[in-house]
């Protein structure tokens, strides 16, 4: 059972602890938000406008969080990100209990939120190989990316639509709250203690050009980042305003059936990962393999648009998750073999910076785009423009050529590392 050996070291056992409990949150926050805005305002421009606050926090301050987890101890920006989530959702829950909550009190507090996002994802990533031994980050990583996949994409969501249903939504925010209050108390428990880089009083503008520099003479990394910008621009926003809206409308279904067809999402997630972590990857065709599963990976966005049943929308979720995941491996194994060690901060930032610029604009337009033209052909635009964009830039940016001159060694090829916490591997809400 080499998979469960990093649990033998308190730091990490906690701080596994405390963010599979928080994933199962985000689940459960996914289904929420979505049926809390539909019953308050059943149009999709709503849910546009707490979509497009959540990410525009979040990309407001997420350059600012990655160079501030590299100048404060780590613990105390995890912990303070914590307490402030738990803050905003125990705010909504009250609200929704006291039969008080907006539209626009929803707004505000989840910008509040991105913004703690914004803090608490860097600061996260960097903190792991300082609570683990060495010898053991393999698996590590391959221990986080099934947590991720199984609690945030498979069980929390399932959770998340039986709570809807049993306790409403302002009961499962309070719920919600409670798992971010029990992550920093974990994180709180750590003996760990991260000290600021010893060139923290650098600039920051020249510590971003630095990371800029090597991201723009990369063309794996500046296609990659463009492309996940395209996709995201075209499908984040539809697929998490409209996919409740038609479980809902089109469908008559409740907030069980919509947290099903996320979970089934969950389920393609966890086969993917699995799969390449005993398969691994291909040497040579790594580029190859993850531009082709992202850029089918959208389509299932279609049949939200035609399917005329739940289970069908489960299959096609299933698809969903496992080509995302699927291409997230690699662009983990990516970041970890091909990016510098004393870069890495940099270039996760500039990756969550890039690569979900445009989700805020995503949301905006969702609501409009889909009064003007009807919400079957937005999902139906949502799943074809991004395969076809994802398609081009592998060709624009000469990745063939790119993956042979830079093959893989066979460490990277073999282990499963955690899919990256970054707006290329997947965009939603959470750790």
């Amino acid at each position: 059972m080499k998979l469960l050996r990093p649990l033998g070291e308190r730091d990490f056992a906690l701080l596994w602890t405390g963010m599979t409990v928080s994933l199962l949150g985000d689940g459960i926050y996914l289904v929420a938000i979505a049926w809390q805005v539909y019953d308050l305002e059943n149009d999709p421009v709503a849910l546009s406008l707490v979509g497009l606050a959540f990410t525009g926090g979040m990309v407001a301050f997420l350059l600012t969080g990655g160079i501030i987890s590299d100048r404060v101890e780590r613990r105390r920006v995890l912990i303070g990100a914590d307490l402030v989530r738990a803050g905003v959702l125990l705010t909504i829950g009250a609200l929704s209990l006291a039969g008080t909550l907006e539209v626009w009190h929803l707004v505000c507090l989840v910008a509040l939120f991105g913004a703690g996002e914004a803090f608490f994802g860097p600061a996260f990533g960097a903190l792991v190989p300082d609570v683990v031994a060495t010898e053991h980050l393999v698996q590590a990583n391959s221990l986080d990316q099934l947590v991720r996949q199984s609690s945030a994409r498979l069980v929390g969501p399932a959770l998340g639509g039986l709570i809807v249903a049993l306790a409403g939504t302002g009961g499962a925010f309070l719920i919600d709250a409670g798992t971010f209050l029990f992550s920093a108390a974990c994180i709180w428990a750590l003996r760990v203690r991260s000290l600021p880089a010893p060139e923290a009083e650098r600039s920051l503008r020249r510590e971003l050009r630095e990371g800029t520099r090597f991201v723009r003479d990369q063309a794996w990394l500046w296609s990659t980042l463009v492309a996940a910008s395209l996709a995201i621009l075209f499908f984040l926003g539809p697929l998490e305003v409209l996919l409740p809206y038609v479980v809902r409308n089109e469908l008559d279904a409740g907030p069980g059936s919509y947290g099903a067809i996320m979970a089934a999402a969950g389920v393609g997630a966890v086969v993917a990962s699995l799969a390449l972590s005993q398969r691994g990857l291909p040497r040579k065709r790594y580029l190859t393999l993850m531009y082709i599963v992202w850029s089918v990976g959208t389509l299932p966005l279609v049949g939200y648009a035609i399917g005329t049943a739940v289970w069908q929308l489960m299959l096609f979720a299933i698809f969903f998750g496992a080509c995302i995941t699927a291409g997230s491996v690699v662009w983990g194994t990516l970041m970890q073999a091909r990016v510098p060690p004393e870069l890495r901060g940099r270039v996760h930032s500039l990756d969550w910076f890039v690569s979900i610029g445009l989700a805020p604009l995503s949301f905006a337009l969702t609501g409009p785009v889909s009064n003007a033209i009807g919400v079957q052909a937005t999902l139906i635009l949502a799943g074809v423009v991004p395969m076809v964009a994802t398609a081009a830039l592998f060709f624009v940016a000469r990745l063939r050529r790119d993956e042979e001159r830079n093959p893989l060694g066979g460490d990277e090829s073999r282990r499963a590392p955690a899919v990256s916490a970054s707006a290329s591997g997947a965009a939603q809400p959470g750790q």
